[in-house]
């Protein structure tokens, strides 16, 4: 059975989409081992159908945390028996990747879930910003097998590369619509359940969310994940007096993540125009979203728009005012309940939009990038 080493820098249990390249990989014959990173509050992985290694890091950010982990994992890469394939996920594991590949002889896929280069996380930061453009200058024209998350983003790297990347949209499974058991327990004292998933970052826009529920008072808000600005989101709750509206449920397992997004009626996915990244993505949220059932209401970004508009599924953001957000979120809700039309574009985009209708494009490449002998 041919192995598939996987990298990736986070502790695996939340990347839901690593998750499902590599159910995908087993499924179609394939042996798949994946290495990350090993968290303080990493929770534990069951039901596996791949191997895995987390490491810990003496070092959790910077450039030693970097600078060791891909250390570790060229050393981990050059030791691994016999691989057939490498498949590097994002530009933090690509040096290490690239170097063990071409020592080795082995095929390198390698997967951007976002444009690295162009994160908020880097704006001010230059001389961060010109490292990682180094990295990215030094590898990734070498690369031959690329998928990424966006067509936005393809083009680009193909504009200033040459690199041609295949987009395999960040899709969840197809699930059925009705409700799961409730593994995560939600509270039934207000009118109606507003969600976001994804991580804490600079410019989600969930700053504004939360601001938003000043003028919700049946409304409540789950925040669904954590990060950089965790703290600080908590403190402004505490200052505006909305631990009653807005609960924040951390980091889940996919299971919890899945459960409480079907029991709630709204998604949000508000990220602002802070950079390529932001600009060109196409959040794993919506379509999270989308197999809930559950409206959406995002951000005027190109490729964000032109898949909500086109299926129907929800609204763009009319105003970055909190007060705005509420009246149209109200709207937004009311037209759900009293109408059809909504619900039947939701049923409809679950049904195409899910991986399975979209896992044969990484399977073709995969069976592509791995040679016959």
């Amino acid at each position: 059975m041919k192995k598939i080493v996987i990298s990736v820098i986070n502790d695996l249990v939340t990347d839901q989409r690593l998750l499902r390249i590599a159910r995908t990989l087993v499924d179609d014959g394939y042996s798949v081992h994946i290495i990350g990173r090993k968290l303080p509050n990493s929770l534990s992985l069951s039901d596996v159908v791949f191997t895995y290694h987390r490491f810990r890091m003496v070092f959790t950010k910077g450039p030693l945390f970097y600078a060791f982990f891909n250390l570790r994992l060229l050393i981990n890469l050059l030791l691994i028996r016999k691989p057939a394939l490498l498949y590097s996920i994002d530009l933090d594991t690509l040096a290490a990747n690239s170097i063990a590949s071409r020592m080795r002889g082995i095929p390198l896929v390698y997967d951007s879930h976002e444009y690295f280069t162009e994160v908020p996380e880097l704006l001010g930061r230059n001389r961060v910003k010109k490292f990682w453009e180094f990295i990215e200058r030094r590898y990734l024209p070498a690369v031959k097998h690329a998928i990424t998350v966006s067509n936005s983003i393809a083009a680009e790297y193909l504009q200033k590369y040459g690199v041609s990347f295949i987009t395999v949209r960040n899709v969840p499974e197809e699930r059925k619509q009705e409700k799961l058991e409730p593994v995560y327990p939600v509270s039934d004292d207000k009118e109606y359940r507003i969600i976001y998933q994804g991580a804490l970052n600079l410019g989600r826009g969930i700053e504004l969310m939360i601001r938003s529920m000043q003028f919700q008072e049946e409304g409540l808000l789950y925040i669904a994940g954590d990060g950089d600005i965790t703290r600080d989101l908590q403190k402004l709750c505490d200052d505006l007096d909305l631990n009653d509206r807005v609960i924040f449920a951390g980091r889940l397992s996919p299971v919890e993540l899945q459960s409480l997004t079907m029991a709630c009626d709204l998604g949000l996915s508000l990220e602002e125009d802070m950079g390529l990244s932001y600009r060109m993505s196409l959040p794993n949220k919506i379509f999270d979203y989308v197999q809930a059932r559950i409206p959406v209401i995002c951000s005027d970004l190109p490729e964000m728009k032109k898949l909500v508009s086109s299926y129907g599924i929800g609204e763009m953001l009319e105003k970055r005012e909190p007060e705005e957000l509420a009246i149209q979120i109200k709207r937004l809700l009311a037209k759900n309940k009293e109408g059809v039309e909504l619900r039947q574009n939701l049923e409809k985009a679950a049904h195409e939009l899910n991986w399975e209708n979209e896992k044969g494009k990484l399977v073709e490449l995969i069976r592509n990038a791995i040679p016959d002998v």
